[in-house]
């Protein structure tokens, strides 16, 4: 059954206060004004060896105005709930409009401030999918069920120490603006992650295996139903770390790369999520999170990769990190092409980046953090799209005489362009003649993004799609950390360069 939004936030003074601060904004002369509010709650569970180690439960609570006021921004927050407070919020945006007006002037720089249009969407509610609230769930049955957890490992021969996380969020929006447009809505997603250790006494040697089970837009029903397999990969857990204790470090070189969506996930997160950022193509994350190798002027022109390679933006995907039914600027939510069939075809976009190049509308990817902070240009869902009568996992190992597969996300470098990178996994396994024949270790795989996606020989179907993910995306200065998921399938790369990193840092 579909949730409604919290009574306690609905009851508060919502709709009062914005009446307060955008018609302030209007009589002080600003060209646009929203106002936000929210209420986001953040839950985290840790436990040691099956037993607590850490928790906290916080609320962030509050409100922000965000004006255009001759052609510059301005932005406050407070978290005063009176109509007076409001509206003297909506006063500090404007002079802050007025004060950065006068920097932008003394700096050369006649820019102006600008937004694409935007449909009304006047008293929309959206909520996202799920079933169980995870904070409606008493705390004790949830590190009841992690303790559970780390004790089946525990139990397992061969396992140190586990270490057990939940991280979960309930987040509250109300935004309404000088067009006309109000919407509230509520979203749940949770991060549940366990990760087995061992240590082998005589040598000194350790390595750890961690979960794949994605974090998701899902509530408590994750860790309780049947969408995830949690017993079979608890199971299966001890038995992998056992493998990779015993196995011998890759030879590196050239080979053949099956990718998991497991692992594949973090690679379409950094060399494609982040690329096709329009802000950073253009130069405006410069200071902090950088730039991006597909500039604007390659849009229409770039090959990104082999003509099997289609990548949709999407805000609308069910139980999506990204997923909402508005944006923090108004905009519903859409799905779009960013590659299609190998070439650069769109990009990521707020209002003003949208307007500032030339597009008609942006498409829904402002997102803040909290109501401290201003929203900026923020990651769909970007996933890349399964060949729809494409091969099953199995089948594409079955084609690879030397190669390795590889699952689960670890440890990962790219440079401030999205271009140059290398990654490693949870597991890499060995594949000779069609056949798996065991665990390497000391793993890395580096490519040059187009090369790597050019590189692309075939894509799993709908049957190895998975939607993985991450709750922290770090971008923007002050920094703001957001969640977002990438969904993909399985997928073959040939000749991908194999780096041995025991070599590298210089292990025996």
């Amino acid at each position: 059954m579909p949730h409604s939004i919290d009574e306690a936030f609905t009851a508060l003074p919502l709709r009062a206060l914005a009446d307060a601060a955008l018609a302030r904004a209007r009589a002080l002369g600003a060209e646009h004004a929203d106002f936000r509010f929210e209420r986001v709650r953040s839950a985290a569970w840790r436990l040691r060896d099956a037993k607590p180690a850490a928790s906290s439960d916080t609320t962030d609570l509050g409100y922000a105005v965000r004006v255009v006021h001759g052609g510059t921004w301005g932005f406050a927050s407070g978290v005063d709930l009176t109509m007076d407070a409001a509206a003297r919020v909506a006063s500090q945006a404007v002079a802050m409009a007025k004060l950065s007006a006068k920097v932008i002037k003394a700096a050369g720089s006649d820019e102006r401030v600008e937004l694409a249009g935007e449909p009304v969407h006047a008293d929309k509610t959206w909520v996202s999918s799920y079933e169980i609230d995870p904070f409606s769930v008493p705390d004790e049955e949830k590190t009841g069920l992690l303790a559970e957890w780390s004790a089946r490992l525990l139990a397992a021969e061969g396992v140190a120490h586990v270490d057990a996380s939940l991280l979960t969020v309930h987040e509250n929006k109300f935004y309404a603006d000088t067009a006309g447009t109000v919407t509230t809505q509520q979203r749940v997603r949770l991060h549940p992650q366990l990760t087995a250790v061992a240590v082998d006494e005589s040598s000194g040697e350790f390595d750890s295996m961690r979960t794949v089970a994605p974090p998701v837009g899902r509530g408590w029903e994750y860790l309780t139903g049947s969408t995830w397999d949690w017993a079979g990969e608890l199971e299966r857990i001890p038995g992998q770390l056992a493998e990779k204790m015993r196995a011998p470090s890759v030879e590196a070189g050239q080979y053949d790369l099956v990718v998991d969506p497991s692992n594949l996930w973090l690679t379409i997160h950094e060399s494609i999520g982040h690329a096709t950022e329009l802000d950073r193509a253009l130069g405006y994350e410069a200071a902090y999170a950088g730039t991006s190798f597909a500039t604007f002027d390659q849009l229409g022109k770039l090959a990104y990769g082999s003509s099997l390679m289609n990548v949709t933006g999407d805000r609308t995907a069910e139980h999506g990190l990204a997923t909402i039914g508005y944006d923090d600027e108004g905009v519903a939510a859409q799905s779009w092409d960013l590659v299609k069939d190998g070439t650069l075809v769109g990009y990521q976009l707020d209002r003003r980046i949208a307007r500032l190049t030339g597009f008609d509308r942006s498409n829904g990817c402002a997102y803040a953090d909290s109501p401290g902070h201003v929203p900026v240009q923020r990651m769909a869902n970007v996933s890349l799209q399964p060949d729809p009568g494409g091969l099953s996992t199995e089948d594409l190992i079955s084609g690879v005489d030397r190669g390795i597969y590889v699952v689960g996300d670890r440890s990962w470098s790219i440079d401030m362009q999205r271009y140059n990178f290398q990654f490693t996994g949870q597991r890499a396994y060995a594949i000779r003649n069609g056949r798996i024949t065991g665990q390497v270790r000391d793993f890395a795989y580096q490519g040059i993004t187009p090369q790597f996606w050019g590189s692309m020989e075939a894509v799993g179907g709908p049957q190895t799609y998975v939607l993985g993910g991450a709750f922290n995306c770090g971008k923007a200065q002050p920094g703001q950390v957001a969640s977002v998921s990438h969904g993909c399938p399985s997928a073959l790369f040939r000749s991908v360069n194999i780096l041995n990193t025991a070599n590298e840092s210089g292990r025996d």
